[in-house]
């Protein structure tokens, strides 16, 4: 049974707030020379820089960044809440303004609630708005996930209704389609894509066939440069950036 089925058959939120650390490595990133700055074209900011990579996931900065930096990460994990909150504007301003290092955010689906958050972070087909909806949703997570909290029901129920209603009972039931409606994205808009179920099966089954082949265990799981680093605090994951160069 693919993680898509799983999903749509069991209401899985419980299990995915509480699944979201993985293994961690022992393993540094062996030290290299600090690399300079890498000016962006034209007088630009390499912030401004976004696009959809070949592994769907989002990437902003440098394309050609000597310095790779990949998290998958969870929209309903408080880990991840935790990280960005923590780190998210350093590793932007600091690290890939710089055009050392690029970033790149991908999903590793855990729940209904999360598979309907990362579609609706796409649904403006703008892959500069993906991280910073991404990064709102964090900032309000606990708000989100409350009506299913306090009503486990509410997303069972919503899994067993037909197939092009399930996604948008479930985004209007938590207030979905308001939040991303106020960040530009019209709510008719919303529904049409939370109705394509090819779309929600492609991003969950990517979710996990990534994750099997990455050996990604939980969120947030951070790569630098292609290599497995596990689930990192900030201060173990910069000392890796600076180690491969970044500083």
């Amino acid at each position: 049974m693919t993680m898509f089925r799983r999903i749509v058959l069991t209401a899985l939120l419980a299990a995915g707030l509480a699944a979201c650390s993985g293994d961690k490595t022992d393993d540094a990133v062996a030290v290299s020379e600090a690399i300079a700055a890498i000016p962006a074209p034209n007088g630009g900011n390499w912030l401004d820089v976004a696009a959809v990579t070949p592994e769907g996931g989002h990437q902003i900065g440098n394309p050609d960044a000597p310095v790779k930096l990949v998290e998958y990460a969870s929209h309903t994990c408080p880990h991840c809440a935790e990280f960005d909150a923590e780190a998210g504007e350093t590793i932007k301003n600091k690290y890939v303004a710089s055009g050392v290092v690029s970033y790149e955010l991908r999903n590793q689906i855990h729940d209904a609630i999360d598979l309907t958050i990362a579609r609706l972070a796409r649904c403006g087909n703008d892959p500069s708005a993906y991280i910073p909806l991404s990064e709102q949703v964090w900032q309000n997570l606990a708000q989100i996930v409350a009506p299913v909290q306090q009503n486990p029901a509410l997303m069972e129920n919503a899994m067993k209704l037909p197939e092009n209603q399930r996604f948008p009972a479930l985004a209007q039931q938590l207030g979905l389609v308001d939040f991303f409606a106020a960040r530009g994205i019209a709510a008719n808009q919303q529904l049409q894509c939370l109705s394509d179920f090819a779309s929600l099966t492609e991003i969950a089954d990517r979710s996990e066939k990534q994750s099997d082949e990455l050996n990604v265990t939980g969120t947030p799981t951070f790569f630098i440069n292609g290599r497995n680093l596990g689930t990192l605090r900030w201060a173990e994951l910069e000392a890796n950036l600076q180690n491969a160069g970044a500083r």
